[in-house]
């Protein structure tokens, strides 16, 4: 990483406050022209569902908001290893079929080049 981590924790600070916000075109002035999201549900064997640049990433968000409505990340906990940095973080909300509260941790684990993220890795928690 070329990036200290005072940068970093910065970059992180502005991406995760746009994905509170649901404000995808923060969000994308986040992230490299290549970037690719690894979300944790998805029929994509063994990934989950794998989101590839601008288009698809608007779409994923789109798409979370028809699920789940007001997510709020917090209790966000950064490590930093080697050449990836690793977010804890809680996330809850509403879904929208049925009112339920929707409330998971999750693990993200990023690669930052050039100043800005590459790859968003994500894992949660299955509540069943």
């Amino acid at each position: 990483m070329s990036q200290s981590r005072d940068e970093i924790m910065a970059l992180l600070g502005r991406f995760g406050k746009a994905f509170n916000r649901s404000d995808v075109d923060e969000i994308l002035a986040c992230v490299t022209d290549d970037f690719v999201w690894i979300q944790a549900a998805g029929a994509e064997a063994p990934d989950g569902h794998i989101c590839r640049g601008a288009a698809q990433v608007r779409h994923a968000i789109a798409a979370r908001a028809e699920l789940v409505r007001d997510i709020r990340f917090s209790e966000t906990v950064v490590h930093f290893a080697d050449d990836r940095v690793i977010g804890t973080f809680r996330a809850t909300g509403t879904y929208v079929a049925n009112g339920a509260p929707y409330d998971v941790r999750g693990v993200d684990i990023y690669i930052v080049r050039d100043g800005l993220i590459a790859s968003k890795d994500s894992y949660a928690k299955q509540i069943t």
